[in-house]
């Protein structure tokens, strides 16, 4: 058979391993003995992707194969899905927990594609597996046609309690600051506030970027050197970052903490890259992490969803949440890996570890706050879009103690289901890539809540 490949990279992450590793994915493709046509270069951009595209279709592919080689958004994996009617599938690859930085983010790819892919109805192979010599099996499948991605459905609406009631009731009126658009490709993202209003009562406000970049500015100096002392009796390193930049990410605080104390919001859904980097000149994640310890919810990318997700397990838990990615599976370890740049509450941090200032991986530039999560059970919670129709998804596992994965604030969990059953079932079901996580287990409240808000549920 002719396979049509198509490898997919963006160049803030390691490009030299992740050439490594491509390298190593010809060399398993090659190995199958079927005719392996397209791109064998990491392809960066959208000009590169189409001419790969191009290459593929000149060469007559029979299958086309997705090699989700670093993390990227969705908009290519849903455009080559609607140029190529043959069967379509995507590999993506592990990296080692070994306490450095995400360096490819592939896993948070192939859950974004995933999502995308279900929304456009769009059926596709996967594979997560590293290109070693055990993978040939599982690559004969995949190319076969026998890993379908599959379509899981959430079950019945649960009924009503008298807790899911109130939780529902409490979050009528409450508001949402959107500021920002979410990216190109995150399709995780959308929303419509009408809808969201009509399922929720919470209503959403859009702001541009730049009114919370002009309240960060126009922050008093006085409130900025207070911000950085409460945060240097908090974690270590303090000094070691730019201190200009410093400043500027913790102005973002006082900025939002200006918005919300003029206009009454109750969560915010921010755009954190790249504008805040290039345009502004410090991160937002530390800030992040403060708005959330003081139990105002706010969520990356500008996920409104995400945003009402925070609010009600906040609710549920009344403790303060975080909203990350899973961004590894290992069923031989029977774990996976939740984090996210650098933005967990504090709370959350194993107090047998530091808690130390650092700055973003790609972006170089600070604030984030960076440990590992505590060990404990923890509920994860989504108010999911996934397939085009709303549900909530609910989860449950104990986080571990186990040395840092990756930079940031992070944790390995063993979920309450084989890690390889509820890969599975992430993939079949469309999950969008943030997941709320709350320490104790909280599920019968949040049944409730379904049911009071008339969602089906779907646990993973």
């Amino acid at each position: 058979m002719k396979i049509g490949i198509l490898p997919l990279g963006r160049a803030t992450f390691d490009v030299a391993f992740a050439e490594e590793n491509l390298a190593a994915m010809l060399a398993a493709l090659d190995a199958t003995g079927h005719d392996i046509v397209g791109s064998r270069s990491l392809l960066f951009d959208e000009t590169a992707t189409r001419e790969g595209v191009e290459a593929v279709k000149a060469a007559g592919a029979e299958h086309v194969l997705i090699l989700q080689v670093t993390f990227t958004d969705a908009s290519m994996a849903v455009a080559i899905g609607k140029e190529f009617s043959q069967p379509l599938s995507i590999w993506a690859i592990p990296e080692p927990r070994i306490g450095g930085r995400l360096r490819l983010n592939s896993f948070c790819g192939l859950n974004l594609a995933s999502h995308a892919l279900g929304l456009n109805g769009r059926d596709f192979g996967w594979l997560y597996a590293a290109p070693s010599t055990g993978v040939a099996g599982d690559l004969a499948d995949l190319l076969a046609g026998k890993r379908p991605a599959g379509r899981l459905e959430p079950q019945a609406v649960p009924g009503p309690t008298p807790e899911g009631l109130a939780i529902a009731e409490s979050l009528r009126g409450k508001r949402i600051a959107r500021i920002g658009e979410h990216p190109a490709g995150f399709d995780t993202c959308a929303y419509d506030a009408g809808a969201l209003k009509a399922l929720s009562g919470v209503e959403v406000d859009e702001l541009e970027l730049e009114g919370l970049f002009s309240a960060a500015r126009a922050a008093p100096a006085e409130t900025a050197r207070a911000l950085r002392a409460e945060v240097a009796q908090q974690i270590t390193a303090l000094d070691d970052v730019d201190q200009d930049e410093l400043d500027r990410s913790l102005r973002l605080k006082a900025g939002l903490d200006d918005l919300r104390a003029s206009r009454g919001y109750d969560a915010f859904a921010i755009r954190c890259w790249p504008e805040t980097f290039t345009e502004y000149g410090g991160a937002v994640c530390g800030p992040a992490a403060m708005m959330g310890e003081g139990r105002v919810p706010c969520a990356c990318e500008a996920d409104v969803y995400g945003a009402l997700t925070q609010l009600i397990l906040m609710q549920a838990a009344q403790a303060p949440v975080f909203l990350t990615d899973l961004v590894d599976m290992d069923a031989e370890d029977n774990t996976g890996v939740v984090w996210h740049c650098g933005q967990a509450p504090l709370s959350m941090r194993d107090p047998e570890g530091p808690a130390e200032a650092t700055i973003h991986t790609n972006r170089k530039q600070p604030l984030l706050y960076q440990f590992t999560l505590k060990p404990g059970p923890v509920t994860f919670l989504r108010i999911s879009q996934a397939h085009g129709r709303p549900h909530m998804v609910l989860g449950f596992g104990e986080m571990l103690r186990r040395s840092m994965a990756f930079t940031g604030t992070s944790g390995v969990v063993r979920f309450d289901r084989d890690a390889g059953a509820v890969l599975n079932d992430i993939i079949a079901s469309g999950l969008e890539h943030h997941m709320a996580l709350a320490y104790g287990d909280h599920r019968d409240a949040l049944r409730g809540v379904a049911g009071a808000m008339g969602l089906p549920l779907l646990e993973l």
